[in-house]
């Protein structure tokens, strides 16, 4: 029996040790990559700009870092930017309520507040490969295990840039589970300091001590930096995809530095996290549905300069967290309940001349601000003196705060009559009151304010969109407190009015299993195209506080609409309500934008006639991050056909006119989205077909 164990032992520590293969079967040397196994070592090479090599050094043998080295070759010079490093992830598992509400559509869920367990996600390497995939090379390591989730480590090297995705690709078969992830690099000697912005805009660091403990850190364009002499290695995450909905844009210290991060991580480390309790309202996580490829992931950039010189690279991939300006449209921001009128003006407090609320937007490239002031802070329906009060005051400050470059436009949610949530927008000021009592007209004359209507029921509300040439559409549908709409009027004949303009878009809820964001709402475009009405989407924040400080950008989208020029505030903005009515938009994360689409050379809000041949559509592209695919989708009536364009050619920074001959005898209506390889991504509206 000694023996038998002996040679149980034995053969176990061999297996421990036996190297590991590398699959090299899907790799292709013509993308520009190199690839050679020696050993335990995985060497790979990628072109990462002009005159510059990145080149990557993977361990498969047992109990040491996966990374070797990590270096930048810059002609005829090489950086060792680090080595001996682990990719180190956390993942924190709670519990979805999938009955309360709307099964995965539900944003009223408060998993902190139930019980949840945060695990190490453990690597064994037993196996490895390496593919191409056009313009990029992925190196794969299996396997990866947490309880209830199993998985494989990738890594994607991104041809013309230095830039690098690490990620656990985890599954589960367990129902109604809703995920968070902590995520970086450890090392024992990488790093000498370590770098990064404060909300403030300065550039900070700190001495690279092994031994001190883990820091939380409050950073701006979320990204923490490690340096050494010969460069820096700056690890951030997917600028949206990350961060799961809230109703606040706060700033959770997003990043970490240091010493057994949580107590849970071993060595020290730089990386990306999130916050367990969120904004202490609604807390919904990130879905896990059974059998799905969650994609816990971050990007690394690779510099041979220091962390200022890295953040600068980083921040191209999103404009500095700014939405670009681009001829012949203007950026629309909409959905915002910050209650300055409520909170400020009518509460006696100082009126800044210029609040911070209007300098965070003219500093992220927003021309245009749809707000939801009153959001259960006013009073809608009366006493008239009061809810006439509020309105003067909310349409002063918004002419006060508007100039020819910035236009601020009054909105609220009113929640009534139609049933669900829903926004509006009228080119001027309006006064309206959301109750009418018995024997006063729907509309009067009074003193100080001039035309003033009351409403009692979804049929002057109508009349009233009508009346003013306004428009209401669905806010947060099939979610939140639109759970059921607009499904359920559907039939109603204020939906089907043209006033009614459709629905708006926001990336909730979130799954890291999918390539894109807001499937919710973008299914419900197709479901609304299909059901004949013509209606529209656009992109909303739905977002309260609104400070210099928050999180805004990962949280914001914009639409761009087609305008060559704002209006004022004083003459009304109705150029902007026609722009939103006929369809002339596409809304925006902010990195991939779409200038130009056209169908038979109509583009978006117009008529195509289909004549048994094929269609000729035509679309631009720009983006910062790599594209990973564009979509075509089109409809029937009934049914949605999707047809995608690849685009793993692409390179970061780019731009691309695309055509393609699509058949589209027998559908009623098309449109594009665009999604890159960080799930940032545009969509435009619909081309519909006689």
């Amino acid at each position: 029996m000694r023996y038998k164990l002996l040679l149980l032992l034995v053969l176990s520590g061999s297996a421990l040790h036996a190297q590991v293969g590398v699959d090299m079967k899907g790799f292709n040397r013509k993308n520009g990559a190199s690839a050679v196994a020696k050993g335990d070592l995985l060497i790979v090479s990628w072109p990462a700009g002009e005159k510059k090599t990145g080149k990557l050094v993977v361990d498969l043998s047992a109990g040491r870092p996966v990374f070797k080295s990590i270096e930048l070759q810059e002609g005829d010079k090489s950086h060792p930017i680090a080595t001996g490093l682990d990719a180190a992830f956390l993942l924190t598992v709670g519990k979805r309520d999938l009955v309360s509400q709307n099964g995965w559509n539900i944003f009223f869920d408060k998993v902190p507040n139930k019980p949840f367990r945060s695990y190490n996600i453990e690597l064994q390497k037993l196996s490895a490969a390496v593919s191409s995939v056009g313009a990029r090379t992925m190196i794969s390591i299996g396997s990866l295990k947490a309880p209830g989730f199993t998985g494989t480590l990738e890594v994607t090297l991104y041809n013309g840039s230095p830039l690098m995705n690490i990620a656990a690709v985890m599954s589960t078969e367990i129902d109604s589970t809703a995920i968070l992830y902590d995520a970086g690099l450890v090392s024992k000697t990488a790093w000498e300091k370590i770098g990064w912005s404060d909300v403030d805009e300065q550039m900070k660091s700190m001495h690279a001590s092994p031994n001190d403990s883990a820091t939380l850190l409050k950073v701006k364009y979320r990204t923490i930096i490690g340096e050494n002499s010969q460069g820096s290695l700056a690890v951030f995450p997917a600028p949206h995809q990350y961060f799961y909905p809230l109703d606040e844009a706060f700033n959770l210290k997003f990043a970490w530095a240091g010493n057994h991060y949580r107590r849970m991580v071993k060595g020290y480390g730089i990386g990306i996290r999130q916050d367990l309790f969120g904004d202490r309202r609604f807390v919904p996580w990130f879905n896990a549905p059974p059998g799905t490829k969650q994609r816990l992931n971050f990007f690394v950039l690779l510099s041979s300069g220091n962390s200022s010189a890295a953040l600068t690279e980083v921040k191209k991939f999103t404009n500095n967290d700014r939405y670009v300006a681009l001829p012949g449209y203007k950026t629309m921001a909409s959905h915002f309940h910050n209650e300055f009128i409520m909170k400020v003006v009518l509460a006696n407090k100082p009126i800044p001349e210029s609040p911070t609320f209007v300098d965070v937007f003219k500093r992220t490239g927003v021309d245009i601000v749809h707000l939801g002031e009153f959001h259960y802070t006013a009073h809608p329906k009366g006493p008239d003196s009061l809810r006439l009060k509020e309105l003067r005051a909310l349409f002063q400050q918004c002419e006060r705060l508007s100039t020819k470059d910035f236009l601020l436009l009054p909105g609220e949610e009113p929640n009534e009559f139609l049933g669900g949530h829903w926004l509006q927008l009228f080119p001027k000021p309006v006064y309206w009151i959301m109750s009418r009592k018995e024997g006063m007209p729907f509309v009067t004359g009074e003193a100080g304010y001039g035309k003033v209507y009351r409403i009692a029921n979804e049929a002057e509300m109508l009349a009233l969109l009508k009346s003013e040439k306004g428009l209401a559409w669905t806010a947060h549908p099939r979610t939140k407190g639109s759970t059921g709409y607009p499904d359920k009027y559907k039939d109603a004949p204020f939906f089907k009015d043209e006033r009614f303009l459709g629905a708006a878009w926001k990336a909730m809820p979130a799954d890291l299993s999918l390539p894109n964001l807001g499937k919710r709402v973008l299914d419900l475009m197709d479901d609304m195209n299909n059901w004949g009405d013509r209606k529209k989407v656009l992109a909303e924040a739905d977002l309260f506080t609104i400070e210099p400080e928050n999180e805004m950008y990962a949280h914001l989208n914009v639409n761009y609409l087609k305008l060559d020029k704002l209006p004022e505030y004083k003459t009304g903005w109705q150029p902007i309500v026609d722009a939103l009515d006929q369809g002339k938009f596409f809304s925006s994360t902010g990195e991939v934008l779409i200038p130009e689409f056209t169908v038979d050379g109509k583009s978006t809000g117009d008529e195509i006639a289909v004549t048994g041949r094929k269609s000729a559509i035509t679309f631009k592209l720009t983006w910062t991050f790599p594209m990973h695919y564009a979509e075509i989708v089109s409809g029937d009536g009934t049914k949605v056909y999707r047809e995608r364009v690849v685009l793993n050619d692409t390179r970061s920074f780019g731009q691309q006119t695309i055509s393609k001959s699509v058949d589209l005898t027998g559908r009623k209506w098309v449109r594009l989205e665009a999604w890159d390889v960080a799930a940032n991504g545009a969509f435009t509206q619909t081309v519909w077909i006689k």
